[in-house]
């Protein structure tokens, strides 16, 4: 598949080749789904937290004697029946939400996601992305001058701090490491801005081992 290459004036240099084995899946929206459900619910932060009897303060000693008061018996002051006592099956801070999904449906979505950016046009390749200064406005003009309308995410193929910098501010636009790509982080942003080397770190990050195993594991008969 053959997509424009621009440069940071936002003018068209030509075009490159995107790996029919990443760029090119057919889309399973069933598998994509549970991707997206258990990287959501694994970001989930556990806010709501009630305290059980076990946590709430006071209630040292018994409250009354056990016989001769007339009123019902109590133990503690922490009791689910007193004011101010624990609660009984409320929200803690100890449930976990996390949902279990194997690496290779994590991949395949990745690569679902990235077929489908490829095959709407929403992605932009730069032949070069480097900054003068890391300022905010260098990064902006540069974003300004690209035909992007709507939210993108900019993918390196390295650590570059002073392109997670200039960036940082900009709203509706995030900066991550080829190496740290994932389905739900596409399908957040509208457009997908890459450069030419990031596309050869997808690829030796995500189809590596499998390129080492398959030109490993060639047979040789002995006559």
């Amino acid at each position: 598949m053959k997509v424009t290459v621009y440069n940071q004036q936002g003018e068209e240099t030509g075009t490159t080749l995107l790996p029919k084995d990443i760029f090119d899946v057919k889309v399973n929206s069933d598998l994509l789904w549970q991707v997206v459900v258990s990287q959501t619910a694994s970001r989930r932060n556990v806010i709501a937290h009630t305290k059980t009897r076990g946590e709430v303060s006071g209630g040292g000693k018994k409250p009354w004697r056990q016989k001769g008061t007339g009123r019902a018996r109590h133990a503690s002051i922490r009791s689910p029946l007193w004011r101010h006592g624990g609660i009984t099956f409320g929200p803690n801070k100890n449930r976990v939400f996390q949902k279990k999904i194997n690496k290779k449906m994590q991949k395949s979505a990745l690569f679902m996601a990235l077929s489908a950016k490829a095959g709407e046009n929403l992605i932009l390749i730069l032949d070069n992305l480097s900054l003068e200064r890391a300022k905010t406005k260098l990064m902006f003009d540069i974003l300004k001058k690209l035909p992007i309308k709507g939210s993108a995410m900019i993918v390196l193929p390295d650590l570059r701090k002073d392109i997670f910098k200039a960036a940082g501010n900009i709203p509706q636009v995030e900066v991550v490491e080829a190496r740290n790509l994932n389905a739900l982080d596409l399908l957040s942003f509208k457009y997908l801005v890459m450069l030419k080397e990031s596309i050869k770190a997808i690829k030796d990050t995500f189809l590596g081992r499998r390129d080492k195993i398959s030109s490993s594991s060639v047979l040789t008969l002995d006559k």
